[in-house]
């Protein structure tokens, strides 16, 4: 049941949206001043807090900013007729809304049944935002992967460009993630283009859009990947397989920060940070005509090695955990429990897919195993595939 507090020196008025509240099934707590109010929020929990702007002793608009420094639950303001102005300036503090006295009831009820649903969706998305936090999260305490911080740290407050080079599995995709949330581009969105998946014919569509009618299948105009990530970043992956016509593109829009759509003629200025991540050896595919130079030097501003699995196996067991905690959440049961043994003989595997393939080897153990693993479950369900 949805709890909310009222504050307001009006007994009348308490009474009144005590009555109606309680009638819609609302747990309701009252106060007669601001500072009883606070003292209530340092107490309890609350989904709404309906507070009276004009109080004696602290008033609405203090009391307000006070209780901003608590607690995120939305405030709606109660308003005079002679208080609207006010009631506008608190909402540009931070109150959620405001009600004119008297209240109308069917504003009342859906003013209050809006800011419930307010904060529900903001809990729901506090909860998706840890889990993709966590899907996303680098773990290691390895000399490699400490390295990989400290040059995040360094790199990731700038515009510079990135270009990460390691294994396939190693963790490139974490490290561009991790870049972005560290800048001030982390509330703009982070678009991920995996250029090997794409077919040459669509990869300039792909990252650039197209207008009507520019090929047989455009039947309407379509933002690319670059307009769409303007104002964040956009992450090229395995852009060594990006062929030499999309990479003349991407070459132009890096140097001008315009770009133009497939079929089109007028000119689109884009902010986009660029950070891209390879398998291949560029080098080695410069000499052999299959990559620019130009947009080599152009990306590779900052260049990141990740390692390779066997290169910090001192982090397996913190991998086997992570993994263990993240499978047991996704399948909604208790994580396993390995034995010693069990971690002794994972982390002497050879792991040629990296860090993706002990998560996929985690798993299988998950389903396979009982509650716990132990070093023949790994000989029976791992080590055959080394």
């Amino acid at each position: 049941m949805p709890r909310i507090l009222i504050i307001d020196d009006e007994r009348a008025i308490r009474n009144t949206l005590r009555d109606i509240l309680e009638y819609e099934k609302y747990a309701v707590d009252d106060a007669a001043n601001a500072a009883d109010g606070i003292e209530l929020i340092h107490q309890n929990e609350y989904d709404v807090v309906m507070c009276d702007i004009k109080m004696p002793g602290m008033d609405g608009i203090e009391a307000l900013k006070k209780i901003q420094t608590i607690s995120d639950v939305p405030v709606i303001m109660i308003s005079g007729h002679g208080n609207i102005d006010t009631a506008v300036e608190a909402i540009k503090i931070g109150a959620y809304d405001y009600i004119s006295k008297p209240p109308d009831l069917n504003r009342l009820l859906v003013t209050v049944r809006n800011a419930i649903d307010k904060v529900s969706l903001v809990s729901q998305t506090k909860v998706l935002k840890k889990k993709l936090d966590i899907r996303f999260q680098i773990v290691g305490e390895s000399k490699p992967i400490l390295d990989i911080f400290g040059m995040i740290e360094k790199v990731a407050s700038t515009n510079a460009r990135v270009l990460i080079t390691g294994e396939n599995g190693s963790g490139k995709e974490l490290v561009a993630r991790a870049i972005h949330q560290g800048s001030n581009r982390s509330g703009a969105p982070f678009i991920e283009v995996n250029c090997a998946a794409i077919p040459s014919e669509l990869i300039e569509s792909q990252l650039f859009g197209h207008e009507k009618g520019s090929f047989t299948s455009a039947i309407k105009q379509r933002k690319g990947d670059f307009e769409l990530a303007s104002g964040g970043t956009i992450f090229l992956d395995e852009i060594g397989d990006m062929g030499l016509a999309a990479q003349a593109k991407v070459l132009r829009v890096l140097q001008e920060n315009k770009l133009t759509r497939v079929g089109g003629e007028k000119e689109i200025v884009v902010d986009v940070r660029v950070i891209a991540a390879t398998n291949k050896d560029l080098r080695k595919e410069i000499e052999k005509g299959n990559f620019r130079e130009d947009l080599y030097h152009r990306l590779s501003v900052i260049l990141i090695r990740v390692p390779s699995l066997s290169e910090r196996r001192e982090d397996i067991p913190l991998l086997i955990n992570h993994f263990n905690q993240i499978v047991a959440e996704g399948m909604g049961r208790q994580p396993l429990c390995f034995d010693p043994e069990a971690i002794e003989k994972l982390s002497h595997l050879s792991w040629s897919g990296n860090v993706r393939e002990l998560r996929n080897v985690v798993e299988r153990l998950a389903i396979l195993c009982d509650n716990k693993v132990t070093g023949s479950d790994v000989d029976r369900f791992a080590s055959p595939l080394h």
